[in-house]
């Protein structure tokens, strides 16, 4: 039972942490965050892109995936709704006015619902319960007990919290805030077109089936 444990793990999460890495709209969100807000503001946003996992890995394991797939009216709203959602994000840090970036770490003020933000932004991109469900029908079957679910999803949260931690800590620390402070406008913008990018290539995708 331990070794089948260790193998349904492995074939799970041996395709769930890679894909985390991967630079997506988290990633740009908690970046953006750390480097605009600080520490605070990057662990917030990190929270949020955390819970929002936490939902998305723990609906998948509901059936979330399936219901997205037959009725397709209901996808399509999810994709537009995130699509213009990140549009939105985008077009404001396009159009954020300039000024001068705290280099010291406890004098940065941080950004507003900096929690919120990061928590929309993993909301946004409907393509997360399908990783997932696609993740999870590797390895999860009825048989599958409920503590082995239960573990999983908290491994996903964890995973998640780690990760972007590190990254919210490299990103808002002394040194590259120095290498950077006085581009903070163009990572600004640099943020806002990634958000557009991704939220028009969301709505190319709109009338797309959601299938994994």
């Amino acid at each position: 039972m331990n070794m089948d444990v260790t193998l349904i793990l492995l074939s799970v999460f041996g395709i769930f942490i890679p894909a985390l890495m991967l630079p997506g709209p988290d990633f740009i969100g908690v970046v953006r965050s750390s480097m605009t807000g600080g520490t605070k503001s990057g662990l917030l946003t990190t929270l949020g892109v955390s819970l929002g996992l936490l939902m998305y890995a723990s609906l998948s394991l509901l059936g979330l995936s399936a219901i997205l797939v037959q009725y397709e009216w209901l996808a399509w709203t999810v994709r537009v709704a995130g699509a213009c959602y990140l549009i939105y994000l985008g077009i404001r840090l396009l159009f954020v006015k300039p000024d001068a970036m705290e280099i010291d770490p406890a004098a940065r003020k941080p950004a507003r619902n900096a929690f919120l933000f990061g928590f929309l932004v993993t909301l946004t991109n409907p393509k997360a319960v399908v990783l997932f469900t696609s993740v999870f029908a590797t390895a999860v079957t009825a048989e599958t007990p409920v503590w082995l679910l239960v573990l999983m999803i908290a491994l996903v949260f964890a995973s998640s919290l780690l990760w972007y931690t590190i990254v919210s800590l490299f990103m808002s620390s002394r040194p590259v805030m120095s290498r950077f402070a006085k581009a903070r406008h163009w990572i600004e913008r640099t943020a806002g077109a990634c958000f557009i990018a991704i939220g028009g290539k969301l709505l190319s995708d709109a009338r797309n089936p959601l299938s994994p």
